[in-house]
Parts: C-alpha cells; structure tokens; sequence
C-alpha cells in the first residue's frame, strides 16, 4: 500500500485530466451512499463536523479488473483558520473493487481541493458563457486558489477579482498569480466587481448572503461552493429566483445545501425548479446553458464519487510512475 502525499498530487495531475475524469466518472454507475455526517461540539470556537464518505464502482453486473472502492474521512474545523491551517483536512483510503485490498492511502485534503475545484470547472464548462472572461472570488481561502486555476483552464479568463472579509487576505491571494497570462487583483468593492463579472465562484463559510442576485449581471454563471449546511447561505433569494439551477447531486443539495433548502423551506421555489444535476450535464439527459443572457447557477455541497473518481486517477498517475 502506498502513502501519496499532497505534492505528489500536485506533480501528477492538471485541472485539464482531472475536469475530464470527472465528466467520465459521472456518466459511469457508482454508488455514492448518504455521507455520514457527525457534529463535533468545540469549546469557544464554531463547531466542527467529522465526515465519512464511501463510494465503489457499481458491480452488479461484473468486477473488471480495474474496479475501485474507497472512503474518505475529513474533518472540517472552521477554527483552524485562527491557528493558521486549513478548515478542511482528511485521508482518502483507496481499495481494489475485486479483493478489498488497500491501494493507497491519499492526502485527503488536498485530494478534496482539486476535485472541488475541478467539479465546479466541469459545471462551468457546461453552464458558463464560453467567452467568459471576468471572473470574481468570493473568498481567498484554501479552495479559492484551486478554483481560480480550475475555471482559467475551461474558460478564457483574463481578468479575475478576488474579494475578502479581510481585504489582506485577498491581496496575499492575488500576489500567488502574478506572473499568469491572466491578472489577478484584490478588490474591497464586491458589488461593483459582480456587477462586471462574467464567472462568480464563491467559497466561504458565511451564514449570510455575500452575492446578492440584483448584482448580477444577464449572462452570469454564479459557482457555489461554500455554504455546506443547511443554516449557510452565500447568496439570496434573489439570486436564486433569477438563476437556472444546476448541483452536483441532487440528494445532496436539496438536503445540505442552505442556499436551496431555506429557499425551498419558504416556498419561493421548489426541488423541481433545479434543472439538473453533473451526471444529468454529462450524461446529456439535460441541456446546459439556453444562452447568452441566461443566469446560471451551480452549487456544489461534494459527492463521493468525486473523490473516488480523483483518487483512481491519482493512483493511476502514481502507478504508472513505477
């Protein structure tokens, strides 16, 4: 069994490989249980959540060789941004589908920040205007990084505005692309970079709605990534009302994802009113984008079958190194 650590994720993958496993992975049959979800209590800070995520490929049929299973357990801490570490760390455990036997034990973390951020490339790539080419962060977190290098990769991005609650954090961002072909800037003005945007992705922990609908302007694709719980939101219900509405898997949006389920709570829309999901944009049983002047709108809560896709193509790359 081999240990494969976060730089040697990095060496192996591109946003490119990883975006088209994903686009494979959800035409493929997997089954992705209900995560298992558990409240941690954490004295004097937010509390935190430990979560185990199983997947396998489906094998009612046949075994072939290269069948995969595999679980990943994270634990996300939103007080470890005070001491200075991600929020969201974890192992993924990779295991031959035929026999059980442990293959890999995988960085989780960083497993997690590329298919995140590729997921959210793969959506983009189906729903966000192909001449893209302003696009705003909301957050400079640990993911906001992997987003800005995952959507430059399917869309021709030439200007990227990073915005944050502190306005430093967004500047440290923004210096780590200085010598892109794309400008990458800090910004304390969020509704005037929306406005302008073509792309806005977002990854925060927020409770409250950051990107108001009555921003955005006709044409934008809004990327959801944050906002987990049911009780996080990071846009309104303006925006919600406004934007054709893709996930990436329906039974977990409409059970984790606030931005849909306070809305859906209320009333204001309902499950039928989310279009599609990633296996619906890949598979080709729903359309994407209906055009220019369209507001899109993707979030994201994860899905075990992103990580067991990633973590097969991972293993794969290690492999094949000898």
């Amino acid at each position: 069994m081999r240990t494969i650590d976060a730089e040697t994720i990095d060496r192996v993958l591109t946003r490119a490989d990883m975006v088209a496993a994903l686009r494979a992975g959800f035409a493929e049959a997997m089954v992705t249980p209900v995560r298992h979800h558990h409240t941690l209590a954490r004295a004097g800070e937010p509390t935190a959540m430990l979560l185990l995520m199983p997947a396998w490929s489906d094998t009612a049929e046949t075994i072939g060789e290269d069948a995969v299973m595999g679980v990943k357990l994270v634990s996300v801490v939103p007080g470890n941004a005070a001491r200075g570490l991600p929020s969201v760390v974890g192992a993924y455990v990779l295991m031959s589908g035929v026999t059980g036997e442990p293959l890999a034990v995988i960085d989780g973390s960083r497993l997690t920040l590329w298919r995140t951020a590729a997921a959210s490339a793969l959506a983009a790539d189906h729903l966000a205007r192909v001449d893209a080419q302003r696009m705003v962060m909301v957050g400079a977190g640990a993911l906001a990084e992997h987003l800005i290098e995952a959507h430059t990769a399917i869309r021709p991005i030439r200007e990227v505005r990073v915005w944050n609650r502190s306005l430093e954090r967004a500047q440290e961002l923004a210096a780590k692309f200085a010598d892109r072909a794309f400008t990458v800037t800090a910004t304390d003005d969020l509704e005037g970079a929306v406005v302008a945007a073509d792309l806005v992705s977002t990854a925060t922990m927020s409770s409250d709605p950051v990107v108001r609908g009555a921003w955005l302007a006709p044409g934008t694709h809004l990327d959801l990534v944050g906002a987990y719980t049911p009780k996080m939101r990071e846009t309104d219900d303006t925006a919600i009302g406004r934007a054709r509405i893709y996930v990436d898997t329906r039974a977990g949006a409409l059970a984790e994802a606030g931005d849909l389920v306070q809305p859906i709570t209320e009333g204001r829309i309902t499950a039928a009113d989310v279009v599609g999901d990633l296996a619906d944009l890949c598979r080709g049983t729903v359309a994407g984008r209906g055009g220019a002047e369209e507001i899109t709108l993707f979030k994201s809560v994860g899905t075990a079958l992103e990580d067991l896709v990633a973590a097969r193509l991972v293993w794969r790359r290690v492999a094949a190194l000898g």
